[in-house]
């Protein structure tokens, strides 16, 4: 049996050659991003510009237009923004990985005294159960640059066909509450991008694949 083992992209036997018939596996090749797509009223079409490392673990998203608003003569809908990311996977064929995901937001905020702001994002896996949320708050009478980031462990256990592509999903929001600021007070946060990291980690419960 063979004891979990954590690695980026690499995983190694903690036996010799002969526990696998006199020839270490190799190893398993990290999960990739194949594509990343955006969606949502913080995201139009045509607002959004989507860049993939020539590796494939890494991507950015920019924004053009991703920014929520109180006051001003802002429309009530205004106040929250979201933006949906889709990005397909690539897991390769081992049976219990495991897709460690970074992401940064940063952006700039000015909230009137008596406002406050929020940043949240959930994450979710095909074929996990539940949704992984960060929230993260900014207080009134803030005005400057903001970057928030979130470390979150999702499954990609291959309980299907070997090398079965999964899809994650990454919902952003951005909120403004106008709170106790005066009415004739404009408040507001923008998201300027969003860079996110795959980092493979492997827990070694090996399967062959046809």
């Amino acid at each position: 049996m063979l004891r979990a083992l954590a690695a980026t992209g690499v995983a190694t036997s903690l036996f010799g050659p002969a526990a696998f018939g006199g020839h270490p596996p190799k190893p398993p090749a990290p999960i990739t991003i194949d594509s990343v797509t955006a969606n949502g009223t913080g995201c139009p079409p045509g607002t959004a510009a989507v860049a993939i490392s020539p590796d494939q673990t890494t991507f950015t998203v920019t924004y053009s237009n991703y920014q929520a608003q109180v006051g001003g003569g802002s429309a009530p809908s205004a106040r929250q923004k979201n933006c949906q990311l889709n990005l397909l996977l690539h897991v390769p064929g081992r049976r219990s990985t495991y897709a460690i995901v970074t992401a940064t937001y940063r952006g700039f905020a000015s909230l009137a005294p008596g406002a406050s702001g929020t940043e949240r994002a959930g994450y979710h896996f095909q074929g996990d159960a539940h949704t992984t949320t960060f929230t993260h708050h900014f207080p009134g009478g803030f005005n400057n640059n903001w970057q928030t980031t979130d470390t979150v462990h999702i499954a990609a256990r291959n309980r299907a066909r070997c090398g079965e592509d999964r899809n994650l999903t990454i919902n952003t929001e951005l909120q403004v509450d106008p709170g106790t600021s005066s009415p004739s007070s404009t408040s507001f946060m923008a998201m300027d991008s969003t860079d996110g990291s795959i980092q493979t980690v492997y827990h070694l419960a090996w399967k062959k694949c046809q």
